[in-house]
């Protein structure tokens, strides 16, 4: 695509990035095809071919955003489903990001909008917030269907109605190997996972441990940031970044195989830090040394091999690629061949490649697209009939869960049961008398 930015424009580097990706769509259409939102609402301009047409107009002419672009590229997911079907290597997620960027600062969003953003903002990264507000949450859940007859406020009703109506107690972060054989792990802590799931992170020190590696806790790490910058909040997702640089390049010198994400959202995220920071003198290097080692913890127990246990039952499994994992990370098998590994029957539903709706903060601030996208993938997985759902991501694995009755889990819990670990709590394995 031609681009016309001036050499003042240029002489800004997130500006040349964004440039650079532009130039290199040639208008082919093909993601459209693969675009959840453009499949749902046959809108060229929610599409990822339109939403480059309006960003290059907006950041090309320095146009003060309006209305009806912020309401267009709010509607993208992010799920870069597009970048995986894209022939010429366009690098949307880039593009994107920098426009919410550019729209957070020069766009007055109206005041409803504002303060609802401004408390995810405040809330969901940090885990005890985000704890006392799910709680807070279950005693206003009952004004949700008054709020969502006032259309600016069915964010705040889409927000209460994904709040659990119970939460797990908390559980303490302990592991076991002192000395593990094939080195020195830290596992990223997270945010919604550990308050939402905690059985996740129990079950991959343990998977983790059980393949000889010494399982470490980073002290003064942070969330990731995605949340904040997916919500074009710039500066607090790079703090956010800087401050888990400066936390894993501590132990990095202390000797580190890797840094392990259980949550694919994240993973996506860390493994993009050294291009976040690639202009900042001070962190450019660290931040493209962590990237380099952040991994999936799929990766890391397809190349360390689990030791299975013969009487695993053959449980029909749903997998659920994230869009990050699948589109963001470009992983797609590992976690499969992970299960049918362990002895668990698994399949993929129709339509794999579109998202489930959950993309972060979008249940909340897309909740009508969010929803019939969550419909559909339900009903994707339901004809599959299976025991149990399984997945990467918390943020997949709470939105699925909210459009079907089938338990889903992270895979790490079905393949910490199948290598001597505790059963997940689903129906399925309760007949089961596995410790």
């Amino acid at each position: 695509m031609q681009t016309d930015f001036t050499p003042a424009q240029l002489a800004d580097p997130q500006m040349v990035a964004a440039e650079a990706v532009i130039r290199k769509c040639v208008h082919c259409g093909f993601c459209t095809a693969t675009c959840p939102t453009y499949v749902l609402l046959g809108d060229e301009l929610d599409s990822p071919r339109g939403r480059i047409y309006l960003m290059k107009d907006m950041l090309e002419n320095e146009r003060t955003p309006g209305p009806e672009v912020v309401k267009h590229i709010d509607r993208c997911l992010s799920c870069l489903s597009c970048m995986t079907t894209c022939p010429s290597g366009v690098n949307y997620m880039h593009l994107v990001d920098h426009a919410r960027a550019y729209i957070e600062q020069r766009y007055r969003r109206p005041w409803p909008e504002r303060m609802l953003r401004a408390v995810v903002a405040a809330i969901l990264p940090y885990p005890a917030r985000f704890r006392l507000a799910l709680q807070l949450a279950r005693l206003v859940r009952p004004i949700a269907p008054v709020l969502a007859r006032v259309r600016m406020l069915r964010p705040a009703a889409a927000m209460l109605n994904l709040a659990p109506a119970a939460l797990p107690p908390q559980a303490s972060l302990t592991t076991t190997n002192a000395h593990g054989p094939r080195g020195r792990v830290v596992l990223m802590q997270g945010c919604a996972e550990p308050v939402l799931r905690p059985e996740t992170r129990a079950a991959s020190v343990r998977l983790l441990e059980r393949c000889g590696y010494q399982v470490a806790f980073a002290p003064g790490e942070a969330c990731c940031g995605a949340l904040t910058h997916h919500m074009g909040r710039e500066a607090q997702a790079l703090e956010s970044a800087r401050r888990n640089v400066d936390v894993w390049s501590r132990e990095i010198e202390a000797g580190l195989e890797a840094i392990i994400v259980t949550a694919s959202g994240c993973g996506t995220t860390v493994k993009d830090y050294g291009f976040m920071l690639r202009n900042d003198p001070a962190y450019a290097a660290k931040a493209a040394k962590v990237s380099a080692l952040a991994r999936d913890i799929s990766e890391v127990l397809e190349a360390s091999g689990l030791p299975a246990r013969a009487d695993v039952p053959a449980l029909n499994v749903a997998y659920h690629s994230a869009c990050s994992m699948q589109h963001g990370q470009n992983i797609t098998a590992a976690p499969q061949n992970l299960l049918r590994a362990a002895g668990f029957v698994v399949r993929q539903p129709v339509e794999s490649h579109l998202c489930c709706g959950s993309a972060g903060t979008y249940n909340i601030f897309q909740p009508e697209i969010a929803g019939q996208l969550g419909a559909r993938k339900a009903a994707a997985i339901a004809a599959l009939k299976p025991d149990v759902v399984a997945t990467g991501n918390i943020g997949c694995a709470m939105q699925i869960s909210q459009h079907m009755g089938v338990p889903v889990v992270h895979i790490v819990e079905l393949l910490d049961w199948a290598t001597g670990g505790p059963a997940p709590l689903i129906p399925a394995a309760a007949k089961y008398k596995y410790p």
